[in-house]
C-alpha cells in the first residue's frame, strides 16, 4: 500500500513537473511566434512604403513622356504646316532696265540764219541740226516702300536713276562754217587758208537723271507709273557759242509695265524734260518717248 501510494505520488510528480516543463516551452513558444509575426509584419510594412515610393516615382517619370510627346505633336504639326505652305522666295522691287526710243526738241539745236548765213545773233559753233533725234540709255529704280509711306496701300515709292545718250544728226554745217565758205567759194582757198575749216560733228546730248517715281498697283502684273517731278543733267556736244556744255533741268513722265515672264518687264513711256534757261543759246527742251525691257533684283 505504501508503495503504491509513492508510486502514486512519483506519478503525479513526474506529470506536474512535465506540464509545468510543457507550459513553460508552450509560453515560451508563444512569444517566439509573436515576435515573428512582428518582424513579418515589420517587413511587409517595410515593402509597402518601397511599393508606394516606386509608384510614385513611376507615376513622376510617367508624365514627363506625355509632355514630350506634346511636344513632339506640336513638332510634327509644325512640319506638315511648312511643307503645306512652303516659304516663298523673297520679292524682287528693284529693277535694271535698258530703255530707248524717240526724242523730239522744241527747236534746233543750232542756226546758220542770221546775217548772211553766219548765225550772227542766234548761233555762230554750234551745228543746226533737225529737232527729230533718237536715244538709248538704261535706267535703275530703287524700290523704297509699298504703301507710298502709309498713305496709300498697293502703291510703290522708287528711285529711278537713269542715263541715256541722244543723238540728233552729223556732218551738219555751222554758220561760221558757211561764212568762210561763201568768203572763199566752195573748195577755194584765201592767202593760203584753205576753205571749210571746220570738222564734221556729230550733234549729240547725254542726260543724267534722278527722279521720284510713283507705281501703282503692287503685286499686279500690269503696274501703271508716273514721274512727278525729276531732275535732269544735260551734257551737249558740240558746245554752245560761250563753251558752256551743261545745263540743268526737270522731267515729267507717266508710263506703265507689264511682267511678261517672272522678273522680267516690259514697259512703255512718255516724258517732257524743261530746263528754265538755255544754255547760252541752245535749248534742251523736248519729249521722249519710248519703251523698256527690265529685270527685276
Amino acid at each position: 500500500m505504501m508503495n503504491k501510494t509513492k508510486l502514486a505520488l512519483g506519478i503525479a510528480a513526474t506529470l506536474t513537473m512535465a506540464g509545468a516543463l510543457v507550459s513553460t516551452q508552450a509560453v515560451a513558444g508563444s512569444k517566439a511566434d509573436v515576435a515573428g509575426m512582428n518582424s513579418k509584419v515589420d517587413a511587409l510594412e517595410a515593402q509597402l512604403q518601397a511599393m508606394q515610393a516606386e509608384i510614385s516615382r513611376l507615376r513622376a517619370e510617367s508624365g514627363r513622356p506625355g509632355a514630350d510627346a506634346g511636344k513632339v505633336q506640336e513638332l510634327d504639326e509644325w512640319m506638315n504646316s511648312v511643307k503645306n505652305n512652303p516659304v516663298e522666295a523673297a520679292e524682287k522691287n528693284h529693277v535694271f532696265s535698258a530703255r530707248g526710243g524717240w526724242m523730239r526738241m522744241d527747236d534746233n539745236r543750232g542756226s546758220t540764219g542770221g546775217l548772211a548765213g553766219s548765225g550772227l545773233g542766234t548761233d555762230i559753233l554750234t551745228s543746226e541740226t533737225d529737232k527729230d533725234a533718237f536715244y538709248y540709255g538704261g535706267a535703275i529704280d530703287f524700290n523704297i516702300n509699298n504703301d507710298l509711306f502709309g498713305l496709300l496701300p498697293h502703291t510703290s515709292f522708287l528711285m529711278e536713276l537713269g542715263v541715256e545718250y541722244s543723238e540728233l544728226g552729223d556732218k551738219k554745217d555751222s554758220g561760221l562754217d558757211n561764212v568762210i565758205t561763201a568768203a572763199t567759194g566752195p573748195g577755194g582757198v584765201t592767202g593760203g587758208v584753205p576753205t571749210n575749216l571746220q570738222q564734221s560733228v556729230t550733234v549729240n546730248m547725254l542726260r543724267l537723271s534722278a527722279a521720284p517715281k510713283i507705281k501703282f498697283m503692287h503685286g499686279s502684273k500690269f503696274r501703271p507709273w508716273l514721274i512727278p517731278v525729276g531732275l535732269d543733267v544735260n551734257v551737249i556736244s558740240p558746245p554752245s557759242d560761250a563753251v558752256t556744255v551743261l545745263n540743268t533741268g526737270m522731267q515729267f513722265g507717266a508710263g506703265a509695265e507689264y511682267e511678261l515672264l517672272r522678273g522680267i518687264v516690259i514697259g512703255a513711256d512718255g516724258r517732257y524734260h524743261h530746263t528754265f534757261d538755255n544754255v547760252d543759246g541752245v535749248n534742251t527742251d523736248g519729249f521722249t518717248l519710248g519703251g523698256s525691257l527690265g529685270f527685276k533684283f
